[in-house]
């Protein structure tokens, strides 16, 4: 229902239709008019150390809540959005829709140097970016900002918020503002059709599964259509978990890293269903084989045939894609049509078996300093995986741990990485606990990356917000040797110092520092306790450099 009121600041104005749209917080630094507005409007304002984290947190916020929600955040006009520009384009890189609204100093200022003009600056990382140019246009910049947020390929919008139209009022019109609803589009009948017919006939059929399988809420009818087409199914790092790792037909996430499974099947594939994924060539994916047919399935039509020859398209949101093709693909079993590939379960356990039986010595290895393999082993049998979400952060913990971690249920595990931040897992995790307060949320990082973000920390003790942070200190920057050979043979340029349990300690959450295998599984099981009381907390392990990783491609 249209939500009518007398006059208002265009600062009310943002924040009553912000309330209409459900947010309930707003991640901030330091300050803008826009902070008090939306806390008269009882969303509270969650203030963080630095811009880039508050991004961050908005950003973990619209991975994990799902339903439509989005993460908003705000910060002051020139050094404050400067400041933001890696979180905007991380959240840019990996389709994450975020509501970015920083102030202005007055608009007659616009284009007199050096203000910055965040509007031409972001518009390479944003889906829609533009000013709030006066008060009475609020609604309608807003209705569009919700309606690009909601619809479509997800990604960040920009709505720039002057001081002077921050205070100007709105006139004597009533402020009317109707909800955005979630606006899907569905696929071609006849498309759908033959996707499911190449799957039917392919010999060594594959499928591909991407984060818009998780935009969608899709994981369910994803299963549905492998479990009846008897296809195994991978996933990209940021769709990981699509398919629970427990699954007979999956295979497990690609990147820099992956699983003998996935490059068992993926190099013998003859056909490749594509699903929520742009299907980008680059370091962090496996390369698709010469001679495999791709079927490719996105909700952008810029992505199809980006950097592969396609043979089909379905366009379409996944979950409708996905729904459609479940149907189809029933009403072609029951007509008595058969996968031509068999089964390939027993075939997928077995390759299992032995790649885990390669790496298991690491997984339990009882080396001191720490394995950071064990940490990951531990980790994952210590916590309800049905209950949590586990993220990595940049590097080699995310190169270790993707892997190896299998999550159970949809975003138990928070793929991440089509930029590489250090240090951006921390507030991701404050935002997704904001999002699953019910929930355990770890993340796990290096001690460089705990460099980067780590102050912030502090912001999850103020905002009561019970996160794991899990850092393995190993002291360095794991295999820079071999990017800096004469600089750490010279200078040590590589090695790295810190206590970070008693940085953590000195900054209010609950801290231990772990230093033989057998301690790690009852540290997390106490850190877990102390965060479910709202208190941060984090495991500093003391760990060695690892540099093998489970690497094929």
């Amino acid at each position: 229902m249209p939500y009518d009121v007398r006059p208002v600041t265009g600062k009310e104005a943002l924040a009553r239709i912000l309330k209409l749209e459900g947010v309930e917080f707003l991640s901030c630094f330091p300050e803008t008019p826009l902070i008090d507005a939306c806390a008269a409007e009882e969303i509270r304002p969650v203030v963080a150390r630095s811009e880039r984290v508050v991004v961050n947190i908005a950003d973990g916020f619209s991975r994990a809540a799902g339903g439509g929600r989005i993460g908003v955040c705000a910060m002051q006009h020139d050094a404050g959005i400067e400041n933001a520009f890696a979180g905007v384009a991380q959240a840019y890189a990996d389709s994450i829709p975020v509501l970015v609204i920083p102030g202005y100093g007055e608009r007659r200022r616009r284009d007199v140097p050096p203000v910055f003009d965040a509007v031409a600056n972001f518009q390479h990382v944003t889906k829609w970016a533009t000013q709030i140019n006066f008060a009475d246009r609020v609604p309608e910049l807003m209705r569009r900002a919700f309606t690009a947020l909601r619809t479509g390929r997800p990604g960040p919008v920009l709505l720039e918020l002057p001081s002077d139209v921050a205070a100007e009022e709105m006139g004597d019109s009533a402020l009317l503002y109707s909800v955005v609803p979630v606006r899907r589009t569905g696929p071609d009948p006849a498309d759908v059709w033959r996707a499911v017919g190449m799957l039917l006939d392919a010999e060594r059929p594959l499928v591909l599964a991407g984060r818009g399988v998780h935009q969608a809420e899709a994981e369910h009818e994803l299963s549905r259509l492998a479990e009846l087409l008897r296809v195994p199914v991978m996933t990209t790092m940021n769709g990981k978990g699509a398919l629970p790792e427990d699954h007979p037909l999956a295979l497990g996430m690609s990147g820099l890293s992956t699983t003998a499974m996935v490059d068992h099947f993926l190099r013998r594939a003859d056909t490749l269903f594509s699903v929520g994924s742009s299907l980008t060539r680059w370091w962090m994916a496996a390369p698709i084989p010469d001679g495999c047919r791709v079927v490719q399935s996105t909700v952008d039509d810029r992505d199809l045939g980006k950097d592969y020859a396609i043979e089909h398209a379905v366009l379409g949101d996944a979950k409708l894609v996905l729904e459609e093709m479940v149907a189809e693909a029933e009403r072609q079993l029951a007509g008595g049509r058969r996968p031509a590939g068999g089964d390939p379960t027993g075939e997928i356990a077995a390759v299992k078996a032995a790649w885990r039986a390669q790496w298991l010595p690491l997984l339990t290895s009882d080396e001191v300093p720490l394995n950071p393999y064990r940490v990951v082993w531990e980790l994952m049998h210590a916590i309800d995986r049905r209950a949590s979400i586990v993220t990595h952060d940049s590097g080699h913990p995310r190169d270790q741990m993707a892997p190896f971690f299998e999550p159970l249920t949809p975003l138990g595990y928070m793929g991440w990485g089509h930029s590489t931040q250090l240090g951006y897992s921390l507030g991701l995790a404050i935002g997704m606990k904001l999002a699953r307060p019910d929930w355990s949320v770890v993340n796990v990082m290096g001690d460089a990356a705990f460099g980067m973000t780590g102050m912030d920390l502090e912001t999850a003790v103020r905002a009561g917000v019970g996160t794991l942070t899990i850092v393995l200190n190993n002291s360095a920057m794991t295999g820079y040797e071999n990017y800096l050979p004469i600089a750490t043979e010279r200078y040590g340029s590589k090695y790295l110092s810190g206590d970070y349990a008693k940085v953590a300690e000195g900054l209010g959450a609950y801290s231990e520092t772990v230093t033989r295998p057998e301690e790690i599984r009852p540290a997390i099981l106490r850190a877990l306790e102390a965060t479910r009381s709202g208190h941060p907390a984090l495991l500093e392990m003391i760990a060695r450099e690892e540099t093998r990783l489970s690497v094929y491609w």
